[in-house]
Order: C-alpha cells, then sequence, then structure tokens
C-alpha cells in the first residue's frame, strides 16, 4: 500500500546509489573532490532512510501490529507486480550495508579511489545491489540484484589492479558466473512447477504442489541453494573466498565482508519463509545439509586460520568461520538461537571489516608486504591515475602521535570480537548461540556438541594466529611506526565504535533480534503483508 510519502522512502535506498552512480560516469575522474563529497553524502543519505526505515518497523511491531510492509512498484498487485518489501531482517541488512559502505568510502578517500577508474561508480553500484537484494519479494528481482552487485564486485576486485588480483578477479568472475548459471536454472525450474517466482505466493502455493511435481521442485530447490551457499562460502564451496578477498584493495575487502551475509540473507529468507511448519512436504527441507554444512565449514576455516602466515589469509578464514557459524546455528533448529545468530550476524561482519582496513595500516611497517598498487593498469585511463598516485605517494608518510597505540588498540579490539571473547558483542552472541543451542531440547544432538565444541575452538584459533601476527608487525621492537592518515582511521573507528554501542546496548538490540527471529517464522503474516496489500486505485474505490 503506497499512500504516505513515507511509504515512497523505502525505493530510495535503491535508487539514490543508483542515480549517483550514473551521475559519476558522466563527471571526470579528476574531479575528486566532487565525487569523494557525492558519494560519502549518498551513502549518509541513505543511511539515514535505512534508519528511518527501521524506526518505523520498530514503532508498529512493538504496538504489536504486523511490521512488514509492502511497497508495489507502479501500483501493480502481488504476486504480478514488483514488490519490495521492508521488515525487520531487510531493515537490519539495510543498515548494516550502509555502515560498511560509508566505513570503507571514507577509508577509500584516502588515496584507493585514485588508484582506478570508475571506482564511485562501482561502489555505488554495489550498494544499490546489496540494498535491491536486501529488499526485493520475488526470485527474480534477487537473481537481479544479486547479478548488480556481483558485476560491481568484479571491477571494484580488479581496482588497483596488479597480476595477483586479476588472477584472483578471474577466478572469482569464473565462480561467480557458474554460481549465477545455478541461480538461474532453479529459478526457471521452481517457476515452471509452480507459475510464480513471488515469495509470499510461492509461499502460499508450495504446499499445493502435485506429488508427480515435487521432485522437480525439489531438484530446482537444491540448485538454488547451492548458488545462495556458493555466495555464502559453505565448504567445500567457498575455496575461492580467502585468495580472492586477500587480493582485493582495503575499501573493497571491508565491503565484500557483507557479499557472504547476502547469501546467508536469502538462505534465512526463503529457508525459513517455504519450507517452515506449514509448507506441507517441504517442512524443514534440506536442514540436515545446512547443519552439517556450516560444522564442516567451520572445521576448515579453523584449520585455514591456523595455517595462515598472513593478516590476509587469517581473514579470509574468519570470514568462512563466521559463514560456518550462522549456517550451522540455522540448520540446528529454531527459537532463541536464531536472535543470537543475527546478533554475530552483525557483529562479526563489522569486526571483519574494522579487521581488513586495519590490515593494510599494520601491515605498512613492513617492507615485505608492500600494497599492489605497482601492478599493470587494467583499463586504458589507469596509468594517469597510478602516475599520480606515485607523485603523491609522500602524503602516504604523514604520521599522527601515538600511531602504534592507536592501531594496537584498534587490532586488539578488533581481534577480541572476532575471537569471540569477553567482555565485546563477539562474546555476547557465540555466548547467545551456545546458550540458544543448549536449550533446543533435553537430549542435545550429537551435531549440536560439535557446533558448539567448533564455535569456541575457532575462536580460540583466530586468537592464535593474530597474536602471532600481531607480535611480529606491532610489538617487535625494532618495527618502523607505520604511516597514518586520520582518515584512514577514522572509519576502523566508526565500525569497532558500532561494535562497541553493541555491546553496551546489548539488551535492546538482543531483544530486536530475537523480535525478527520471531518474524521470520510469520509465515502466514508475511504472506499476508505481500498478498493483500491492494494497490492505491482499488483502495481508493473501496
Amino acid at each position: 500500500m503506497n499512500s504516505t510519502p513515507l511509504d515512497h522512502l523505502i525505493v530510495m535506498p535503491i535508487l539514490l546509489p543508483l542515480l549517483t552512480s550514473a551521475i559519476m560516469l558522466l563527471t571526470s575522474e579528476r574531479q575528486r573532490t566532487a565525487k569523494n563529497v557525492v558519494s560519502i553524502a549518498t551513502i549518509l543519505a541513505v543511511l539515514v532512510i535505512d534508519i528511518i526505515l527501521l524506526l518505523r518497523i520498530v514503532a508498529v511491531g512493538l504496538e504489536g501490529a504486523p511490521a512488514t510492509r509492502a511497497y508495489l512498484i507502479g501500483d501493480w498487485p502481488a504476486p504480478f507486480g514488483i514488490v519490495l518489501v521492508s521488515d525487520w531482517l531487510s531493515a537490519l541488512m539495510l543498515i548494516l550495508a550502509a555502515t560498511l559502505a560509508l566505513a570503507a568510502m571514507i577509508y577509500a578517500t584516502a588515496r584507493w579511489e585514485r588508484v582506478g577508474p570508475r571506482f564511485h561508480a562501482l561502489f555505488l553500484l554495489q550498494l544499490m545491489g546489496l540494498n535491491g537484494a536486501f529488499l526485493t519479494g520475488d526470485i527474480f528481482n534477487l537473481f537481479v540484484f544479486f547479478e548488480v552487485l556481483l558485476a560491481a564486485s568484479y571491477g571494484l576486485l580488479l581496482h588497483g589492479s596488479g597480476e595477483k588480483r586479476v588472477k584472483a578477479g578471474l577466478h572469482y568472475v569464473s565462480v561467480n558466473v557458474l554460481a549465477s548459471l545455478l541461480f538461474l536454472i532453479g529459478t526457471a525450474m521452481i517457476y515452471g512447477v509452480t507459475g510464480t517466482l513471488n515469495m509470499a505466493d510461492l509461499a502460499y502455493r508450495i504446499a499445493t504442489v502435485p506429488a508427480r511435481d515435487i521432485a522437480l521442485l525439489q531438484s530446482g530447490m537444491a540448485i538454488l541453494g547451492i548458488a545462495f551457499l556458493i555466495k555464502a562460502g559453505m565448504w567445500p564451496l567457498s575455496f575461492w573466498l580467502p585468495r580472492t578477498y586477500a587480493a582485493a584493495s582495503p575499501p573493497a575487502a571491508a565491503l565484500f565482508a557483507i557479499l557472504s551475509k547476502v547469501g546467508i540473507y536469502a538462505v534465512l529468507r526463503i529457508y525459513l519463509l517455504l519450507f517452515g511448519e506449514e509448507g506441507g512436504w517441504a517442512i524443514n527441507f534440506g536442514e540436515e545439509w545446512l547443519l552439517i554444512g556450516g560444522i564442516a565449514t567451520l572445521a576448515f576455516g579453523t584449520i585455514g586460520v591456523l595455517a595462515a602466515r598472513s593478516l590476509a589469509g587469517v581473514a579470509g578464514y574468519s570470514v568462512l568461520i563466521s559463514s560456518g557459524s550462522l549456517l550451522g546455528v540455522i540448520g540446528a533448529g529454531r527459537g532463541q538461537v536464531l536472535g543470537g545468530a543475527l546478533y554475530y550476524l552483525v557483529s562479526s561482519t563489522l569486526a571483519l571489516a574494522a579487521f581488513y582496513l586495519l590490515m593494510e595500516l599494520v601491515e605498512r611497517a613492513d617492507a615485505r608486504t608492500v600494497d599492489l598498487i605497482d601492478g599493470e593498469p587494467v583499463f586504458d585511463d589507469e596509468e594517469t591515475e597510478v602516475r599520480v598516485l606515485e607523485q603523491e605517494e609522500s602524503e602516504i608518510g604523514t604520521r599522527i602521535p601515538a600511531t602504534i597505540a592507536v592501531l594496537g588498540g584498534g587490532f586488539v579490539f578488533s581481534v577480541l570480537l572476532m575471537a569471540g571473547l569477553p567482555p565485546l558483542s563477539g562474546f555476547l552472541a557465540k555466548f547467545a548461540m551456545i546458550d540458544g543451542l543448549l536449550d533446543l531440547s533435553e537430549n542435545i544432538a550429537a551435531t549440536s556438541w560439535w557446533l558448539i565444541g567448533l564455535l569456541i575452538v575457532s575462536g580460540l584459533a583466530i586468537l592464535i594466529s593474530t597474536t602471532r601476527a600481531g607480535i611480529d608487525l606491532l610489538w617487535t621492537p625494532d618495527v618502523n611506526k607505520p604511516p597514518l592518515r586520520v582518515s584512514e582511521a577514522a572509519p576502523v573507528g566508526i565500525l569497532l565504535g558500532v561494535c562497541l554501542g553493541l555491546t553496551i546496548f546489548a539488551g535492546p538490540v538482543m531483544r530486536y533480534m530475537e523480535r525478527t527471529a520471531i518474524s521470520l517464522y510469520d509465515r502466514e503474516g508475511y504472506i499476508q503483508a505481500v498478498l493483500k496489500v491492494l494497490p492505491d486505485k482499488d483502495r481508493a474505490s473501496t
């Protein structure tokens, strides 16, 4: 129902970055200051709109009314028209994406936006794709927004050039093209059986699919699930992820920290909606695969973290640990444990993004880890930009007082968050997940014990690896003081500050997460909110 001006705000997180991205393409690459200002202003505007959307949901939801809101694009009714859906989960993910984008863009203005052309356009296009994926109410447009954000990520991964980035980029493109093909095949099979791709309509129809078509529909769902799990980084489909993220520039890698969570979001949204308690034959379809896959991913990530000999390796395998924890908990069962998982999703994503930004600053002191901007240019107009960067290299030498103390404090903070040690939000999130797993039933399954054990061990593995690297890079007596700009330290402070806020306001935040988990199980409420909404012309005539 598009009845008030505020109802139209839901399209702005998609339209604003899209329009600004188009303007960036028409603006000269030499207008750097203007591009930086416009990009940051756009992201700030999107963040404010996201917060308004969340506050509207909270205000309605806390009064006990259904908080899910559907927006009909072009005033066409669902399931025939395109529908955007704003609810507890999508509002949370929008704010998370905008926060990461703001921090990464501020960091990029220090120098990374200059090492290649079209950085701003690609960056904003990726934000647009992320927001669209979180807001769309049908599977086909989820595919479209996936492609938009992936196409932008291909360019961002190559940003800065270098042989290593090109190799990782080709690998990344190949894997994701395959995943997109699987996504398209699975979507076509589902549409062929059910005649709809609207998620709410699909949830309504799935229980009534004739027995002769169930095998075909299950195959389509399984293929679609594989595509999502490639995005989420589940083992063994995640072999590409650590190497790819390690090759990306720091601001791109920080934004990539949420890409695997898009796969988790798709699993949460579609899995709980279609395979809920009222799903007929589809009840808990594939649940055990999520649990086993999550445990395997956690184990692989833990071994990888222990074997890693660089901070980039530790960060890449920590992304897998985060994904494995979430997939395992989603597959283990339902109830309060999902609220803890959502809290962990936010905390771990912010901590990983901060860690990716910190890595470059910490490793600057080590001459062996000079960044990759000296590579061959990828685009025709890139060489000039690299040369300009080299001329301005002396500016990077600017130092601020107590550099080591700032970097060391940030490094320790982010490690505590990633490892899940007290008293920060990473610990609270793991405690909530483990407590929820223990409360699922009186007889705890062996797989749940494995999951709990790996949640603890993986944190210790991150602590061991990062402590080893931190001593070498920060606390070695003859280490050079790494240069640091305020515009590089500030975004790290923003991300870690948000994590500190999650710790201080853990009570209200956890209540929001638990309310979000409840809404994900409210299958009927979602269906009613989307399918019963009337176009303005019909509502006026009634």
